[in-house]
């Protein structure tokens, strides 16, 4: 267990402040899995804000690093919380697209699960929106639009490669395959 890495602190006190339920939900800090996942990738400012909404994303589909709600209601909220708190962090940085592009991650990664298709597509929005995040770059739509329409992950995987490089990819796809299995 990585017990204290200065995101998750920030993330787990910023929780707290904004509801005891929130603090309830926290595991003991002993217990915290802070393993960054996709922050990595992207830009260091934009690292709290991925790893927020990472984290909510972890509470509603899969195994999260910092906490352990009593309830299948708790956990939704308390990622609906994540969600929105971390595209106000980015809103903070001033580029609109870099809000949208993980506004469009949420989106999309919704959808997957809804459909219960791609299976194995999750990481790749991730690691492209990650590696993208206001960029502005129209090959990520791109890309997106190829796995909304026809399922195809392939081109969010090559964008994400050739914007990091296969061993970072590599590390942030085993770290979130940890999560989710």
């Amino acid at each position: 267990m990585i017990a204290e890495h200065p995101i998750f602190e920030v993330m787990a006190r910023e929780a707290g402040e904004e509801s005891p339920l929130w603090t309830a939900a926290l595991r003991p800090r002993d217990a915290w899995e802070a393993e960054t996942v996709f922050s990595s990738l992207g830009p260091d400012e934009y690292a709290l804000a991925i790893e927020s909404i990472y984290e909510g994303y972890l509470l509603h589909y899969a195994q999260p690093r910092l906490f352990a709600p009593p309830d299948r209601d708790t956990s939704v909220l308390l990622g609906d919380y994540l969600y929105a708190h971390g595209l106000v962090r980015l809103a903070e940085h001033g580029n609109v697209t870099a809000v949208a592009d993980l506004a469009e991650l949420i989106s999309l990664c919704t959808h997957l699960r809804a459909e219960r298709a791609a299976p194995d597509a999750d990481w790749a929005v991730w690691a492209a929106t990650a590696a993208l995040a206001g960029s502005g770059d129209p090959t990520l739509e791109t890309a997106r639009s190829a796995l909304r329409l026809d399922w195809d992950a392939g081109p969010l995987h090559k964008l994400a490669r050739n914007a990091v490089g296969s061993e970072v990819l590599e590390r942030a796809i085993e770290a979130h395959r940890r999560r989710v299995e």
